[in-house]
């Protein structure tokens, strides 16, 4: 089974992080909710306090498949400037593990040097901090282990995007149809 970590940040943006949990979880993915705010809970952009799974500095990422980053404009800053979360991603990145980004988060692989030569997506107004990306306008933009995409209203199609890169086509597929997701 597939493990991946979601990054929680002060202000993240919850139904980014939260539909990928649900999401991958409801495909078979091993999900874990990272703090990296010192404490458990975070406090996410519209005040919702989430308690994650886990904190960063007790996280064994050697036994994780990929990363998350979820948007929202605060917890994008605060992920930007924690460096663990950024020797982290360019670590999977090196490794070919999955590293993802919604929302503004794609800001945070671009100035990471991530995105060179790659396509991506992310939120109005963040395109020119996806350094060295061609910038698309899909909802998803897939360029092998680096998976991102534009907004809240993406999130679904972000997370089946991830289950199908984490799992399968067809479990993707699946999935969407139970959740009635485009039908």
């Amino acid at each position: 089974m597939k493990k991946i970590g979601v990054f929680l940040a002060q202000g993240f943006e919850e139904i980014e992080g939260l539909t990928v949990v649900d999401i991958l979880r409801r495909a078979g993915v091993e999900v874990a909710t990272i703090s990296i705010m010192g404490s458990a809970e975070v406090c996410g952009s519209h005040n919702i306090p989430v308690i994650a799974d886990t904190l960063y500095e007790a996280v064994d990422f050697e036994s994780l498949d990929g990363v998350v980053l979820p948007g929202g404009l605060e917890g994008t800053t605060n992920l930007g400037a924690h460096a663990g979360v950024n020797e982290t991603i360019c670590s999977f990145a090196g490794a070919g593990k999955l590293v993802a980004a919604i929302c503004a988060a794609p800001s945070v692989l671009g100035q990471a040097g991530l995105l060179e030569g790659k396509q991506a997506a992310c939120y109005p107004g963040f395109e020119d901090k996806l350094t060295g990306a061609e910038v698309i306008y899909e909802e998803v933009a897939e360029a092998g282990n680096v998976i991102t995409s534009r907004g809240m209203g993406t999130s679904i199609a972000f997370a089946l995007r991830l289950a199908a890169y984490l799992t399968d086509e067809d479990r993707a597929r699946e999935l969407a149809e139970k959740i009635i997701y485009r039908q």
